[in-house]
């Protein structure tokens, strides 16, 4: 008589949530991210260390390494998946067969990744150990993944179904048992497509379907449209099914322990904006309506999402008496869109990978998690490229753009009326072909092509009318897969041959640089600059260059032709205006303007308490006279002034300078402003109001340390001894050469411990070349009030070494 246990889905585990832990991460490194999501971990490689087709990887067993296969993956329970910009991410089942269990609660995957050609080197080898701890097993886990179905079950009788403290001693090794359910136990294998075929272990095996035992449980995996399972109709959802009953045999007890898993296939909905995605709420093949669901979760590449996360993501998650519906929005940034050429024309899709978790209870402790990693790529859309014709005849070239294509479309070629040319062949011909990115990830592509050039077509319709005609074929391809399609395009302009003369120009920190071209028709035209021509008298002045072809002058940017648009702290905006005019018929060829920043300080503070303004007639004060403006003090004039600018130097405590403190900084400022000669504003239409603020910032408490060095002299100057007031400098210089000076707003300014500052010390205002200045002592000090610290610098004109303590 042949004992017969019937065991299905038996549960040891009631509790429903799953909760998981990282518990150590080795040989980590940037770009690699190894997460534990319930009861699959989650390699993500970024593109930084190389794309799908640049990465292989090993499954590590012990002191066997093992290279991932896509059939030895799908088996064992590994999926991949490389977007386009090379990010690639890694699922892995914590009962995939290279695992190491111990006691289906501690769970270490190994992994060795191999990188090649990347940057790092031409072949980069990382190893990734990740354990992960799940120990709420549910009686019955479904696990769909891109690749394969995988579904678990309790196998334990509920007699030895002891909790945790009992199963295993104070080593970790187990104390259950013997069960009837081992691997080496299993008779035959009976799968139901849905008709019965009985196989043996070792023919399953070599099928390609994945089957193991863990300490408690039974693990059967099935890659994807395999010849032993079955496709089903669900409320309206193509499912795949795996159906199968495991018989083990021991002695004469003969037990059955029947597996299911059904993953969809389809339930995919979709418009311009929207992607839904239906599952029947009664997954007839694996449930009975009689159950109920304990908890229902979606997310994004399998990590869950709270309600605020969907929310602001615009996806959703409703259930109905026979769907569970999940909407998530085309375009999202969880997701990724991807080219593709059919028939060689260019489409689009969108691929985003949710995840739906699902935990069913069938009776008392008959529990269910269901997952599914279903990743979703939209139907190709078309999205024929826009071509964009921005030819201006006048230039003389066809200007065109094309597109927009997403970042993995390159441009390989352009087939032309003469024959086909790579893109380097078409810059070197002087086509100007270049790529533009924008900042959605999308790119267009734009060529010019000179009307002269053999590759347009020409056609005279009369004496002054010529036809231009471009016909073009642009070859792409998409990667990675290198998927080539084609573009044609056909441009044409009809045109009078006349080439008007053109101006282009730009700008130093000096100059103006102003290029003429006179076009087909020669020099027949005049030259304005400003409001005057450019007569043969300013052509030494303005450097011109002329040939049968071009102009070129070069402006200072304090001519007298040059208009200031406006003026700041450090700068003037200045701008050139260029006429082309035609004198027989006054007619106007090309206005050109060009405006610029120049470097041009304003206002000048120093530490002796003296301050400098310069005061700068502008386009809207035309009428101002710079020699009538003063400060606040009408008595205080300009130093120099002429028809556009007026100089002033002047102490902080003179002219009706003001000071204020603001915390640790004190502040003088005074004004510049035209006043009449009985003191009242001048603000009539002939002398407009005209006022400019000065303001000096000085530190209250600064603290400066420097080096300086000196180099003794032969023979000690001599000076004859005088008395007198002179106005001395100091300026910090940005190097050793002296050329370049730190401004007012470049203040502080960082140096490392020890690093030399470079000092000028100058006389200025003075007009008596017998005097010269030497410095006989200087120090350093804090500058707070209260310490009396000081550092000798220079003592009797020679140079101290600062010593390290003092730096300090």
């Amino acid at each position: 008589m042949v004992l017969l246990h019937v065991i299905c889905c038996t549960s040891w585990l009631v509790m429903a949530a799953a909760v998981v832990s990282a518990q150590k991460t080795f040989n980590q490194r940037a770009g690699l991210n190894a997460e534990c999501l319930g009861n699959v971990m989650r390699l993500t490689a970024d593109k930084s260390l190389a794309s799908g087709s640049q990465l292989e990887i090993k499954a590590i067993n012990g002191s066997q390494v093992v290279p991932l296969t896509p059939a030895l993956a799908a088996k064992c329970g590994y999926s991949m998946e490389s977007d386009p910009w090379g990010n690639t991410k890694l699922y892995t089942s914590l009962l995939s067969c290279f695992t190491q269990n111990q006691g289906d609660q501690v769970f270490d995957i190994r992994l060795r990744l191999h990188l090649f050609g990347n940057k790092v080197s031409e072949e980069d080898v990382t190893e990734v150990t990740r354990s992960c701890e799940f120990e709420q097993w549910a009686s019955r886990e479904i696990l769909c993944e891109r690749n394969f179905m995988e579904v678990s079950v309790n196998r334990l009788p509920p007699e030895i179904s002891l909790p945790k403290q009992q199963r295993q001693d104070a080593k970790g090794n187990s104390l259950l048992p013997e069960v009837p359910t081992s691997l080496h136990n299993i008779w035959k294998m009976v799968f139901y497509t849905p008709k019965e075929k009985p196989m043996m272990l070792g023919d399953v095996q070599k099928a390609g379907y994945g089957v193991s035992t863990t300490p408690t449980r039974l693990v059967v995996r099935s890659p994807y449209n395999m010849a032993d399972t079955y496709s089903q109709n669900v409320d309206g959802v193509q499912m795949e099914v795996l159906r199968v009953t495991t018989y083990f045999r021991r002695g004469w007890s003969v037990t059955l322990m029947d597996t299911a898993a059904a993953c969809p296939t389809g339930g995919l909905h979709f418009t311009d904006n929207m992607i839904t995605w239906y599952m029947p709420r009664y997954i007839t093949p694996v449930m009975v309506q009689e159950h109920s669901i304990l908890e229902l979760y979606m997310g994004i590449d399998g990590k869950r999402l709270d309600p605020a996360q969907m929310n602001a993501m615009g996806y959703t998650l409703s259930l109905t008496d026979s769907h569970i519906i999940i909407s998530l929005p085309v375009g999202g940034p969880d997701g990724y869109y991807k080219s593709h050429a059919l028939d060689y024309k260019y489409h689009t899709t969108y691929s985003i990978e949710p995840m739906l978790e699902l935990l069913w209870k069938k009776g008392v402790s008959d529990i269910t998690r269901y997952k599914v990693h279903y990743p979703i790529a939209t139907p190709p859309k078309p999205q024929p490229p826009q071509i964009t014709d921005n030819t201006v005849a006048e230039l003389g070239f066809f200007n065109m753009l094309l597109g927009t294509f997403l970042h993995d479309v390159e441009l390989i070629n352009i087939t032309f009326s003469t024959g086909v040319m790579t893109l380097a062949e078409a810059n070197v011909r002087g086509f100007n072909v270049q790529q533009h990115g924008f900042a959605n990830g999308s790119k267009a592509f734009t060529i010019q092509i000179p009307f002269s050039d053999p590759v347009v077509l020409k056609a005279n319709i009369d004496q002054e009318t010529t036809t231009y005609t471009l016909p073009l074929i642009f070859g792409l391809i998409i990667l990675p897969e290198y998927t080539p399609f084609s573009q044609p395009a056909l441009l044409e302009v009809t045109l009078q041959d006349v080439i008007p003369p053109t101006v282009s120009g730009n700008c130093d920190d000096e100059n103006f640089y102003v290029t003429v071209a006179y076009g087909n028709q020669g020099k027949n035209f005049n030259i304005m600059v400003g409001r005057k021509d450019l007569s043969a008298d300013l052509y030494a002045e303005y450097s011109v260059h002329e040939n049968s072809t071009h102009l070129s002058m070069t402006v200072p940017f304090l001519a007298n032709e040059v208009t200031f648009e406006l003026a700041h702290l450090s700068s003037m905006r200045a701008r050139l205006d260029v006429l082309l005019w035609e004198p027989v018929n006054n007619w106007h060829l090309n206005n050109f303007s060009l405006a610029c920043s120049f470097p041009l300080t304003m206002t000048e503070c120093f530490s002796n308490g003296t301050m400098t303004a310069l005061a700068v007639k502008v386009e809207s004060a035309s009428e101002m006279i710079p020699g009538q403006l003063t400060l606040k003090d009408p008595s205080c004039t300009p130093t120099f002034s002429n028809s556009r600018f007026a100089y002033f130097f002047f102490d902080a405590s003179s002219c009706g300078t003001t000071r204020t403190f603001y915390d640790d900084v004190m502040m003088y400022q005074n004004e510049i402003s035209v006043v009449s000669r009985n003191g009242a504003d001048l603000k009539d239409a002939v002398q407009p109001d005209y006022r400019m603020l000065v303001s000096c910032y000085y530190m209250l408490n600064d603290t400066q340390t420097v080096t300086f060095f000196t180099n003794p002299r032969r023979h000690e100057p001599f000076a004859e001894s005088g008395v007198g007031k002179l106005h001395v400098r100091m300026r910090l210089a940005k190097d050793s050469s002296y050329n370049t000076f730190y401004m007012e707003e470049d203040y502080p300014v960082v140096q490392y411990l020890r690093a030399p500052l470079y000092f000028e010390v100058d006389l200025i205002q003075s007009t008596d070349p017998r005097i010269e200045l030497v410095l006989e002592n200087c120090w350093a000090s804090v500058n707070d009030g209260v310490s009396t610290m000081s550092w000798d610098l220079i003592v009797n004109g020679f140079g101290i070494l600062p010593t390290q303590n003092a730096l300090k």
